[in-house]
């Protein structure tokens, strides 16, 4: 008899933590929001959390105003057509260099890993951004979410 209360007592204070983990996990905020974009890297996080939110609008607004542009439904449908797909990564920006009206922006693409055993790894790559009427645009960015056929071959 005192090893039936024992018992459900642990049983409901495993379900009370239950209830708890549930309640934390699903009041939870998304911290991602966007940045003021007087920076390079504020248009970079700007960009990729635009792509990973698929509001191509905006994300198409950062783009730069360069020979072979594609039009807004050539980008979103290299989106929805998995052209370009993020999926699966995660991108830590760093910093930026900055010379005259260019500017480089250190990235990390964190791949995840498809099995259990596996970590996942880090590429490093960089963003490429030019300045036009005052605002920072894009040219370049990695290749998980540009397509190959943008921007190609851009005269200096």
């Amino acid at each position: 008899m005192k090893q039936d209360r024992f018992l459900t007592g642990i049983l409901i204070g495993i379900g009370v933590l239950i209830v708890i983990a549930l309640a934390v996990f699903f009041s939870r905020k998304d911290s991602q929001t966007y940045v003021s974009e007087d920076t390079p890297e504020g248009v970079v996080h700007n960009y990729v959390l635009a792509v990973l939110n698929k509001d191509y609008q905006k994300a198409y607004s950062y783009l730069a105003d360069l020979k072979n542009k594609p039009t807004y439904e050539e980008f979103r449908r290299s989106f929805s057509n998995y052209e370009v797909s993020p999926e699966g990564q995660a991108v830590d920006i760093g910093e930026s260099t900055i010379t005259g009206d260019e500017a480089f922006v250190e990235l990390s693409l964190i791949y995840t890993s498809s099995d259990p055993f596996s970590t996942g790894y880090r590429n490093q790559q960089s963003a490429d951004l030019v300045r036009q009427n005052g605002a920072w645009k894009l040219s370049l960015m990695p290749y998980n979410f540009w397509s190959y056929n943008w921007y190609q071959e851009q005269p200096k």
